[in-house]
């Protein structure tokens, strides 16, 4: 590389060398003219019209390339490499990025020359800017017929017929094509055809072992171009590499592949520090995990864009890597915007959602989140598009396809869409989520057996596993149908036994039995005091009922469980101190059974006489001061437990 370098310094005094010892190249076919006069002059005045060309850009850069015919199209093509060299030249000679972004403008004007309808957008200018330096080199190397026998423009009607439209030309004994563009933004320009794009590594493959047939402004213009750096790059830190380093492998310089590997290394790997520090607290909706969750889609946008600077500007990417860069970048640009769009309407529903009016738990919050969340997925999907155009996918071709075939994809599909629509149902509802235990559908048997947790759900399907610990797979278009029964979105967990006393039992024994218990209900302090009753329910067929109803303060079953075993405890304690019992089967009551206890059934009467001569009667409630007295007074865990002193 460090010789071609040096043989690209040495260009003009090569150029001029050559000159003088070889006399010039006639345009024409197969005439070589070494020493002619007529040869020479020919050649000045085809670089004169080069420099005039290259001057008129120069002082007019808006102005684009005249591609109106054939012969206007190689002259705006030799016209630029006149203006590459002279560039070139500049940066050479004082690299920075003022003479390299000046040298760049070359690639943008080059795409004004091809026809680049079959490149995917995002490639286009580099592609343009490899296929010019290809075609450069071959045009070099291959003989030309006059200016003046290349088409111009259409000459309009010869006679009274009109002429036919030219439709393309090709270079004398090759096939590099300039063809009119039909249609499209560019239609009735003249521009090399999108088959000379494709194959140009081809046709530079089979022509660069032949002889130059014309002085070149620049020799060896391609081979220059693949070890080109940018001013960034010093070509001292170039030359001081092994030769290994400099081997050719699918049009690229090793050290480059190196050095674009290693990019592509560091850029992912710089992308996921920062998500982990980003997770590193869960999203809350607030502005502060809003901005720290934006952390990662910002910090690819910025990565990507360094990687494809340094990578085309500084690295200078050739052969079969020249697409690349500009595939990253358009990939992270599209994965970068869709975070960001699905974020900020996440955060912008849940900062709407936050004010006093509107209940995180309403019909109206939930309204607000599936509004978001389907602005998040149609950004989404247009944005995959836009970034699937840009890729060279034909997602116009397949929208329209999907339109006809559609119906008979639907069809055939049918439980996959329901699944999936039910997947969408069950996303925007959210009755269950992973972790959840649930209660779903209706169980015909009496152990409850569909109740489990939810361990997964899919885009297909929903898994929970069940208190026997096995697993259930459920299709979600099933699913989400079904009468789900969320358990640990419980605050409170409820308690209401019916309890079955004797037959036997005196008004005064129910009526102390009913304050009894709703006095235990408001002492107990796991037990919320609103609603806690007692009522006399009805009349049994052997029995007489009293209805209990209370809440116990806790969501933990297996808390529950402990609390609702004391209070039965207790219970039993209350039924046995009123001097009744519990009801048996009406044939039971012939086995061998005391009966009641005489003395505290008429120790219940006496209370209960007490109560109604000091007008206490706790019927239909206790007093207000009197619920406040005995709220919460009872123990629990009760004396003589473990844990009674905590």
């Amino acid at each position: 590389m460090a010789k071609t370098l040096c043989l690209s310094k040495r260009s003009n005094d090569v150029d001029s060398r050559s000159r003088r010892q070889r006399g010039a190249v006639a345009w024409g076919p197969r005439t070589r003219c070494i020493g002619s006069y007529a040869c020479t002059s020919r050649f000045v005045a085809l670089l004169l019209l080069l420099l005039v060309a290259g001057a008129a850009g120069a002082r007019n850069p808006l102005q684009s390339e005249d591609t109106s015919s054939p012969r206007a199209t190689m002259e705006s093509f030799f016209a630029l490499t006149e203006e590459a060299a002279r560039r070139y030249y500049e940066f050479r000679d004082s690299p920075s990025p003022a003479t390299q972004d000046a040298l760049w403008q070359i690639s943008d004007k080059a795409t004004g020359l091809f026809d680049l309808s079959q490149v995917p957008p995002a490639a286009r200018r580099k592609v343009a800017d490899e296929t010019f330096y290809l075609i450069w080199e071959i045009i070099g190397r291959v003989e030309l017929p006059d200016l003046a026998d290349i088409p111009d423009a259409s000459p309009g009607k010869k006679g009274d017929e009109p002429a036919k439209v030219l439709s393309s030309w090709q270079i004398p004994r090759t096939e590099i094509t300039i063809a009119r563009v039909e249609e499209g933004p560019r239609a009735g320009k003249f521009l090399f055809s999108p088959d000379t794009v494709r194959r140009a590594p081809y046709f530079y493959e089979l022509a660069r072992h032949l002889p130059y047939v014309r002085p070149m402004l620049i020799e060896n213009v391609y081979a220059i171009n693949q070890s080109f750096t940018g001013w960034m790059i010093p070509l001292a830190w170039v030359e001081a590499l092994p030769d290994w380093a400099n081997t050719l492998v699918l049009g690229q310089l090793l050290w480059k592949w190196l050095a674009l590997l290693l990019l592509l290394g560091l850029a992912p790997a710089a992308v996921v520090l920062v998500y982990l520090w980003a997770r590193r607290r869960s999203w809350d909706g607030s502005l502060r995990s809003y901005l720290r969750y934006l952390s990662t889609p910002v910090a690819i946008l910025v990565l990507a864009a360094l990687l494809w600077w340094f990578a085309l500007a500084q690295i200078n990417v050739t052969g079969s890597a020249v697409e690349v860069p500009d595939y990253v970048l358009a990939v992270a640009k599209g994965i970068a915007v869709v975070w960001l769009v699905w974020l900020t309407a996440s955060w912008i529903a849940e900062a709407i959602i936050a004010s006093p009016r509107i209940g995180p738990r309403s019909l109206n919050a939930n309204l607000i989140r599936l509004a978001a969340r389907s602005v998040g997925f149609l950004a989404v999907f247009v944005l995959l598009f836009r970034v699937a155009h840009d890729l060279g996918v034909p997602v116009y071709g397949l929208v329209a396809g999907a339109g006809v075939g559609g119906l008979a994809i639907a069809l055939a599909a049918r439980s996959t869409l329901e699944n999936f629509l039910g997947t969408l149902n069950l996303y925007a509802d959210r009755p269950v989520r992973v972790g959840d235990f649930c209660r779903y559908g209706e169980d015909p048997s009496p152990g409850w057996l569909r109740i489990g947790t939810v361990e997964e759900i899919g885009l297909r399907s929903t898994r929970l596993r069940g208190i026997d610990r096995t697993i259930t797979t459920i299709p979600n278009g099933e699913f989400s149908n079904m009468h789900i029964v969320n358990l640990t979105k419980r605050d409170r967990m409820i308690f209401r036994p019916t309890l079955a006393l004797r037959s036997e039992t005196t008004a005064e024994q129910l009526r102390l039995v009913s304050a009894r218990l709703r006095e235990l209900l408001l002492a107990h302090p796991r037990v919320t005091d609103d609603p806690a009753r007692v009522r006399f329910a009805g009349f049994g067929e052997y029995s007489f009922n009293l209805e209990i109803f209370a809440y116990v303060n806790t969501s933990d079953w297996n808390e529950f469980l402990a609390i609702r075993e004391d209070l039965h405890f207790r219970i039993l304690d209350i039924v046995e101190e009123a001097g009744t019992g519990f009801a048996f089967a009406s044939r039971l009551y012939h086995a061998r059974d005391g009966g009641l206890d005489g003395e505290r059934q008429q120790a219940a009467a006496k209370q209960v006489r007490e109560w109604a001569a000091a007008h206490a009667l706790p019927f239909p409630d206790f007093p207000a001061d009197y619920r406040k007295q005995i709220m919460g007074t009872l123990d629990y865990p009760p004396e003589g437990s473990p844990e009674a002193d905590n």
